[in-house]
């Protein structure tokens, strides 16, 4: 995956880059999205045999990220 959004969104093209050089990271994390909804089922991953989940750092590595999880009760 890493290496497809490379090849379609290069880095070093973007005039967003004039301002922090992360134009490609911007526009890698709007075409990723920022979340993902999973069921939990029985207390694990709702996940099918060959789905993962994965944790995309377009703008980085940083000493500390933080992730947000949001539990959701079915009413």
């Amino acid at each position: 995956m890493t290496d497809a959004l490379s090849r379609q969104i290069p880095k070093g093209i973007w005039r967003h880059d004039a301002q922090d050089g992360n134009g490609d990271a911007h526009l890698k994390a709007g075409r990723v999205g920022p979340a993902e909804t999973v069921p939990l089922i029985d207390g694990a991953l709702g996940l099918s045999r060959w789905q993962n989940l994965f944790f995309c750092e377009f703008d980085g590595p940083r000493a500390e990220r933080r992730v947000v999880v949001t539990v959701l009760a079915d009413a």
